[in-house]
């Protein structure tokens, strides 16, 4: 049976609009946070058998979970130093977060 692993995702980086796109921002209503307010840097979460943890946004989650997958089930990424290790970001393309995802031992 192949060894299954939980995942633990850090957030590493909130991107808001000026880290984007300068000093010039697209028009966007003025009720909209700069940055994403559901994270703060430095949070941890636990996937636990590849599903969503309670309290994370369930949209990054999306976007982040084949990298997800691709972690729980063994994989590395050749171009990383650290096995185990996956950087990833949600696809907000306005404020978007980075997360560090690292196999759990």
């Amino acid at each position: 049976m192949l060894e299954q692993y939980d995942v633990k995702i850090t957030v590493v980086k909130k991107l808001s609009t000026k880290d984007v796109f300068g000093s010039s921002p697209p028009g966007i209503s003025n009720d909209v946070e700069a940055v994403c307010p559901r994270f703060k840097e430095g949070d941890t979460f636990i996937a636990e058998k590849g599903a969503c943890p309670q309290g994370f946004c369930s949209w990054a989650f999306a976007d982040i979970q084949r990298d997800i997958a691709h972690l729980r089930f063994g994989g590395s990424y050749p171009w990383l130093h650290e096995p185990g290790v996956a950087y990833s970001c949600c696809t907000d393309g306005l404020r978007p977060v980075i997360f560090r995802l690292e196999r759990a031992k």
